[in-house]
C-alpha cells in the first residue's frame, strides 16, 4: 500500500542497483565525451576537467542519495539553487568554461533521476552534447594570444610609428598596438602590445572573456 501512495506522488520507495548501475554508466559516457574529447579540442585551464568531472560526479552522487530514499525526484532541482551559491572565481576560467560546468551539471542531473527511460535520458544527453559539438567549434577561435604592458618614454606626433618603436625596444614586431595612455606632463606613450603566446603557455591560453565573480 505504502509503495503504492509514493508511486503515486511520483515518489521512488528504493532504487535499483542495476538502475543505478545503467545510469551511472550513461554519466560516465556523457562525461567522457564532454570532458575527454569537446572541451580538450582546443586550449584551456588545466584545472578546469578536475573541475567539470567533480561537479559531474558529486551531483550525480547526491541525486543517487536522494533517490535511495523516499524523496520526491523533483528535489535534485533544488540542488542547483545549492549550487548556484558556488561559483568560478579565478580569471582563469572563461565563459567557455562556465558553458561547459553547466552542461556538466545538466547531464549528471539528466542521468542522475530515478525512474526515467533509458531512451529518454540518452537522447537528453547526446542534445546537450552535440548542440555543443556544434556551437563550440575550435576552428572559429584566434591563436592563443599575450598582451604585454609599455611605458614608452616619448609621444608620438605620428601613430604608425608606435608599432616600429615597440618592436625595435622589444625585440619583436607585435600583432597589434593599442595606446591606453597619453601623459604630456611626463612625455611618455603607455600601450599595449600584443603577442603571440609563448609555446610553453599556449596550452593554458584562452582568448575567451573571463568572468569576474565573487561571493555569493
Amino acid at each position: 500500500m505504502d509503495a503504492l501512495v509514493l508511486a503515486a506522488k511520483g515518489i521512488a520507495p528504493h532504487i535499483a542497483p542495476t538502475d543505478l548501475l545503467t545510469r551511472g554508466g550513461l554519466d560516465v559516457v556523457a562525461l567522457l565525451v564532454l570532458v575527454g574529447w569537446l572541451y580538450r579540442r582546443r586550449p584551456s585551464a588545466p584545472a578546469m576537467p578536475l573541475v567539470l568531472v567533480a561537479l559531474n560526479v558529486g551531483l550525480f552522487a547526491a541525486m543517487g542519495a536522494i533517490s535511495a530514499g523516499k524523496f520526491p525526484a523533483g528535489v535534485g532541482f533544488g540542488l542547483f539553487g545549492i549550487l548556484s551559491l558556488v561559483r568560478l572565481r579565478s580569471a582563469a576560467f572563461t565563459l567557455r568554461d562556465v558553458a561547459y560546468t553547466f552542461v556538466s551539471l545538466v547531464t549528471a542531473l539528466c542521468t542522475g533521476l530515478p525512474e526515467r527511460a533509458g531512451w529518454l535520458v540518452v537522447v537528453l544527453d547526446a542534445a546537450v552534447l552535440l548542440a555543443v559539438l556544434v556551437v563550440d567549434d575550435p576552428r572559429s577561435y584566434q591563436p592563443p594570444t599575450r598582451t604585454v604592458k609599455l611605458t614608452l618614454d616619448r609621444i608620438y606626433d605620428d601613430v604608425a610609428l608606435i608599432p616600429q618603436d615597440v618592436a625595435f625596444r622589444y625585440g619583436q614586431a607585435p600583432l597589434s598596438v593599442v595606446v591606453d595612455e597619453v601623459d604630456y606632463v611626463r612625455e611618455t606613450t603607455r600601450v599595449s602590445a600584443r603577442y603571440p603566446a609563448a609555446e610553453e603557455s599556449a596550452g593554458v591560453q584562452d582568448t575567451g572573456p573571463r568572468e569576474q565573480v565573487t561571493a555569493a
